[in-house]
Parts: structure tokens; sequence; C-alpha cells
């Protein structure tokens, strides 16, 4: 192979790997800014996440939508240890998730993150885990 096309596979590897996430924490306020909103397959995957049980019943389904939104935000575009943050359509309802840093299990890159929900002044952490499934969606390990 000659070394340009090298040079230009190895680059758009590369490119592939990078992450996004800027300067700062993530916030989501009503809705992704900019139109960075989650693909619809791997919002879909990531089922009901963390807030899937009793923390998240008292949740509106758009601010249960924006609580999944900001999981994946985390798991899939934000650095180790970088809160996202969103507040509810109301205001009623907030929430921050950290992901850890990345960890591999057999052929799949896996987060542990946490979810921190806050409804009516209440504040209610929950952890766990989710994998990055081939075509870019993440699992929770429930």
């Amino acid at each position: 192979m000659k070394p340009t096309v090298v040079l230009i596979t190895s680059a758009l590897a590369l490119a592939g790997c990078a992450t996004s996430g800027g300067g700062g924490s993530g916030s989501l306020v009503g809705s992704f800014a900019g139109g960075n909103r989650p693909a619809s397959a791997g919002l879909a995957a990531i089922g009901n996440g963390l807030i899937g049980g009793s923390v998240g019943t008292s949740l509106a389904p758009e601010d249960r939508r924006l609580a999944l939104e900001a999981e994946y935000l985390a798991l899939e575009h934000t650095p180790a240890g970088r809160p996202v943050s969103w507040k509810g359509t109301n205001g009623d309802a907030t929430g921050e998730v950290v992901a850890n840093q990345p960890y591999r299990v057999g052929s799949q890159d896996c987060r542990q993150y946490a979810h921190t929900l806050v409804t009516s002044g209440r504040s209610q952490t929950v952890r766990g885990s989710a994998c990055r499934n081939e075509d870019g969606s993440w699992t929770p390990l429930i």
C-alpha cells in the first residue's frame, strides 16, 4: 500500500475514535442545544436507562426523554467525570449524568455512570453501567 493511502486511512480511523464535548459541562435545557440530538436508534437502545426504575416514575414523558438523552450524551460524547446537566420542560425536574472512564469487556467499550435526579426538591442518585454496541447504541447492564 502506498504511504499516502496508509496515512489517510490511519487519520480517518483515528478521527472515528475522537470524542467531542468541548470545554466545560454539557447542559440540556428543554432539548439538546445546537440540534445535537442523539440518533434515534442509539436513544431507543438505551431503553429506560438508569431512570427507568422507581427513581424516574414521577417524570413527565418529555422530561424522561431529556434524562435519557443526557445519559446517551454522557456515555457517547462526554469525557470522564464531566457532568451533563438537563432541566425539565416545566422546571420541576433537573438532573446530572456523569460517566466514568471507558473500559473494555470482550470487544465492547463500557462505562459506569451515575444519574442524579432532583424532583420536588428531593435528590436521588442511581448508578449503573452500559456497554456500547457495534451500531453505536448503548445497552445498560441491569
